[in-house]
């Protein structure tokens, strides 16, 4: 990865900044600023991936008790399989043991092998399947989680 790209926390004014990488990755599954908001305003941790003062990629995670959940992690097509998501999933596995979660769980799309072999590098396993979880492709989503 570039010593170029920061992580920051990230802010409501980078929400607008972020949605063409969503929509570029998600398509019809994208989040709604609405969603971003939401995460922001109950306090989950969240940070920007930045280049240049502009944004490449972002993540994040609620920890709720001893359980912490990856919500996304993103990369901008041109800034993938640089590292940055290695660089942000170390950052959101830091923020879970700071707050003292136990276990980190995420949800990946059955179809999305690249980001399920970096989550096994970091042993991750998966523990369920959950159908039909992505709409509106109704794609299934692998359950896995990880214990410290």
């Amino acid at each position: 990865m570039s010593n170029a790209i920061a992580l920051e926390p990230m802010r409501w004014w980078h929400i607008d900044a972020l949605l063409p990488i969503e929509a570029d990755l998600f398509g019809a599954e994208q989040w709604s600023p609405a969603m971003f908001w939401n995460e922001l305003a109950n306090g989950n941790y969240y940070l920007v991936a930045l280049a240049s003062d502009e944004i490449v990629g972002y993540a994040g995670l609620s920890v709720n008790g001893r359980e912490a959940w990856v919500q996304n992690i993103a990369v901008r097509r041109d800034q993938q399989r640089h590292g940055l998501g290695r660089t942000m999933l170390e950052a959101l596995l830091a923020e879970a043991r700071g707050r003292g979660a136990g276990s980190v769980l995420l949800e990946v799309a059955v179809d999305n092998g690249p980001a399920q072999r970096l989550y096994e590098t970091y042993g991750f396993e998966q523990v369920g399947v959950r159908r039909g979880y992505y709409q509106p492709s109704n794609t299934d989503a692998l359950v896995m989680r990880r214990d410290d």
